[in-house]
């Protein structure tokens, strides 16, 4: 059989509803050598008589039936199983445009003088309140934002690309240099959050990543039964750590890196006690733990960190808090509102301002809870 340019990972569990529209979006891609490895992890719906039908009419597709062992064993199969330079992740809930495998791929192939690319990655769509009467369309938060100068580049050259959601899923991986590094991705019961570790393995151990702006996948966000709508409280805070030790082991001490890292963590903690209550002990605990991993001579500096995030993060490591200015955090809203507005329109930026009102009255019940402050 002729070489695979591309193997698309799809790890399946119970998504009837949405599985023909992403397979038929994968098998959009006709200018490279494709695979679409279909991986059934035990659904109980239809998913599999999808799956059959779609590798019937199409010898691209090849469906790999097993028992379940979620999210995480399943994409490890399926990179056992692929054949192609490059692997791509498609979850079976999302759809991706036409020919991004192709483009991505072949945008890849333009620095192949200089190695073949570890990643290629691209900016996504996100799809906002799906499948209901408000859904509507908005670009991802890195994107216009990852500009380095040059390609190909490493983290340190743009570290917001861990800033944000981990999107693992908007890039294509080099196997070799998966199989290079040991990068897999964690087994755990169900989805588990295990693309975020999967996120910071990747690109931190990456010595080269190429950016091409267009996006390409559309990300349907909390669809029910999504683990961040199961709102697991103790997951978002075990994935940090995790992420923390891969840090530590590959001896990361880049400042852009570590910040954005951060700033991973403070909006876990943020998240949580918002759904879980400010006077929840084991929010508190759970927050000091990933706070006691961080400098705080540079929590301090980071420019997008509130003055009340600050506040709770030496009130809980119970360290001398150390002087800063409110200036800059400021000055990053009017940034980012200016951003919002040029990525995704006036209408969505004044909706984050009325976002930021609603989390700053909340943040000040939450400040005065903790720190016992009098009317």
């Amino acid at each position: 059989m002729a070489d695979i340019d591309v193997s698309v990972i799809v790890p399946c569990y119970n998504t009837e509803a949405y599985l023909d529209q992403a397979l038929a979006s994968a098998e959009q891609n006709d200018r490279i050598s494709l695979e679409i490895i279909v991986l059934n992890d035990g659904s109980t719906d239809g998913s599999l008589q999808i799956m059959r039908a779609h590798e019937a009419a199409d010898p691209r597709v090849r469906v790999i039936d097993k028992q379940n062992q979620g999210y995480g064993a399943s994409v490890n199969r399926g990179i056992d199983e692929a054949r192609g330079t490059y692997i791509a992740i498609l979850e079976p809930d999302d759809w991706v445009n036409p020919h991004m495998y192709d483009d991505l791929f072949e945008y890849g192939q333009t620095f192949a003088d200089q190695g073949l690319p570890d990643i290629i990655k691209s900016p996504y769509t996100r799809v906002v309140m799906p499948e209901t009467s408000d859904q509507f369309l908005c670009n991802c938060s890195y994107y216009k934002r990852i500009d380095p100068g040059f390609q190909p580049f490493t983290l340190a050259d743009a570290p917001h690309l861990i800033q944000h959601h981990p999107s693992i899923w908007s890039a294509i991986y080099r196997k070799g240099f998966l199989a290079e590094k040991g990068i897999r991705l964690m087994e755990v019961p169900g989805a588990g959050w295990v693309d975020n570790p999967f996120l910071i393995e990747t690109l931190c151990q990456a010595s080269s990543i190429v950016y091409l702006e267009r996006p390409y996948y559309n990300y349907r966000e909390d669809l029910p039964g999504s683990s961040s709508v199961l709102k697991k409280a103790r997951l978002c805070f075990d994935r940090w750590n995790d992420m923390a030790d891969i840090i530590e082991r590959l001896g990361i001490t880049d400042d852009g890196i570590l910040k954005a890292f951060y700033v991973i963590g403070f909006r876990y903690v943020g998240g949580s006690f918002a759904q879980f209550g400010d006077d929840n002990p084991d929010i508190a605990l759970w927050s000091k733990e990933i706070f006691d991993r961080m400098d705080p001579e540079r929590v301090v500096r980071i420019k997008n960190l509130s003055g009340h995030s600050k506040k709770i993060f030496f009130e809980l490591t119970g360290k001398e808090p150390i002087p800063y200015s409110p200036l800059p955090y400021y000055g990053e809203l009017v940034n980012e509102f200016f951003y919002s507005m040029r990525t995704n329109g006036i209408g969505f930026a004044l909706g984050r301002i009325n976002l930021y009102t609603r989390q700053k009255a909340t943040e000040a019940g939450i400040l005065k809870q903790k720190l016992n402050i009098a009317e």
